[in-house]
C-alpha cells in the first residue's frame, strides 16, 4: 500500500468532524433559527388585531404601541400572527399599523476569566462584562370586548332564471340573523303567439348565517331563509295591448346560499342561493318552475 494512500484517511477523518461540529453548533444554538423569524413592531398608539385579513371582519383585540408580534405568515397587506384570545387563536394586523423586520436574537452572554500577572505583582481584576438585554416585548392587550363586524347594511341588485333581474338590500344583526328586501322582474312568452305574462316580486325575508369561515383571502357565510312574496302578474296578447289583464297574489319563498367576501374587496359581497317559491296561477298555460337560481351582489356602505 502506498504511503500517500494511508495519509488520506487522517484527512478525510478531519474534513469530516469539521462538517460534524457545524451541523452541531447550528442545531444547538436556537439564536441562528430566531434570527430568521419575522416580527411586527408596533408603531401606532394603538393596533387593531381582526379575525380575519380584512376591516370588515370582527376586531378580536389591540396591540399597543411598542408591542412586538411574531408572524406567522406574511401576506402582503396583512401579516398572521398567533393571538390567543380570537376564537382560532390567530389574528391578523394591517402591515400600515407597525414595521416588519427580523426577529432580534438575544445578546449571548460573555464571559471571561482573569489571569494573573507572572511576578509578585498581585493579581489585576477585570472589571465584569456587562450584559446586553434583549429588546423587551410587550404584552399585547386584549380587549374587555370583541367590536361588532363592518357588514351590517348592503344594497345591490341580483339576476336569477326566467330572464329576472331587480334590486336587493340584505341588512345583518349580529352577524347573524338578518333581513333581506328584493324587489325583481320577470317575463313568460307563450311558444304559439304573441302572448306573454310580466311578473313583479315583492320579497322581504328573514336570513339565519349558520357560521363564519374566515381564511386568509376569503370569508364564507352560508345562510339558509325564509318570506312572503307578493306578486303582480299582467297578461297581453300582443305588445301594447290596452286590453291587458292583472292579477295579484301572495306566497311564499324558502331559499339557501352562500355570501362570499374576498380580503381585496371587503366591502362587496356575492352570493348566490337556490329558493323554492309556491304561487297562485291565475293564466293557464303560464306556470313557472317553483325552483330558481338567483346571483346577488351587495355593496356594504356599513
Amino acid at each position: 500500500m502506498r504511503a500517500d494512500a494511508v495519509t488520506d484517511y487522517p484527512q478525510e477523518g478531519i474534513m469530516i468532524r469539521r462538517a460534524m461540529a457545524v451541523v452541531v453548533a447550528l442545531t444547538l444554538n436556537p439564536a441562528l433559527v430566531r434570527a430568521q423569524d419575522t416580527v411586527l413592531t408596533v408603531t401606532v398608539p394603538s393596533a387593531d388585531v381582526f379575525k380575519g385579513p380584512s376591516n370588515v371582519t370582527p376586531v378580536v383585540g389591540h396591540a399597543s404601541h411598542g408591542a412586538v408580534l411574531p408572524v406567522s405568515r406574511n401576506l402582503g397587506s396583512w401579516v398572521k400572527i398567533a393571538w390567543p384570545a380570537a376564537p382560532d387563536g390567530v389574528g391578523y394586523v394591517h402591515v400600515t399599523m407597525g414595521r416588519l423586520g427580523p426577529a432580534k436574537a438575544d445578546a449571548p452572554a460573555r464571559t471571561t476569566a482573569s489571569r494573573a500577572s507572572a511576578g509578585a505583582a498581585p493579581p489585576a481584576r477585570t472589571p465584569a462584562p456587562v450584559r446586553t438585554a434583549a429588546p423587551a416585548r410587550v404584552a399585547p392587550q386584549v380587549p374587555a370586548a370583541v367590536a361588532p363586524p363592518s357588514h351590517v347594511l348592503g344594497v345591490g341588485g341580483l339576476v336569477g332564471s326566467m330572464s329576472s333581474f331587480g334590486a336587493s338590500v340584505r341588512a345583518w344583526h349580529d352577524n347573524r340573523l338578518g333581513i333581506q328586501l328584493g324587489l325583481t322582474r320577470d317575463a313568460m312568452t307563450s311558444a304559439g303567439d304573441t302572448s306573454r305574462v310580466t311578473s313583479v316580486q315583492f320579497e322581504p325575508s328573514v336570513m339565519y348565517a349558520f357560521f363564519d369561515r374566515v381564511g386568509d383571502y376569503v370569508w364564507i357565510r352560508p345562510y339558509a331563509g325564509s318570506g312572503v312574496s307578493f306578486r303582480n302578474q299582467t297578461f297581453s296578447a300582443a305588445p301594447g295591448d290596452p286590453a291587458a289583464i292583472s292579477e295579484s297574489g301572495v306566497g311564499f319563498r324558502v331559499f339557501g346560499g352562500t355570501e362570499l367576501t374576498f380580503a381585496s374587496a371587503p366591502r362587496f359581497g356575492v352570493s348566490a342561493d337556490v329558493a323554492y317559491r309556491r304561487f297562485p296561477t291565475p293564466f293557464a298555460g303560464f306556470e313557472a318552475s317553483p325552483l330558481s337560481v338567483s346571483i346577488a351582489a351587495h355593496w356594504y356602505i356599513k
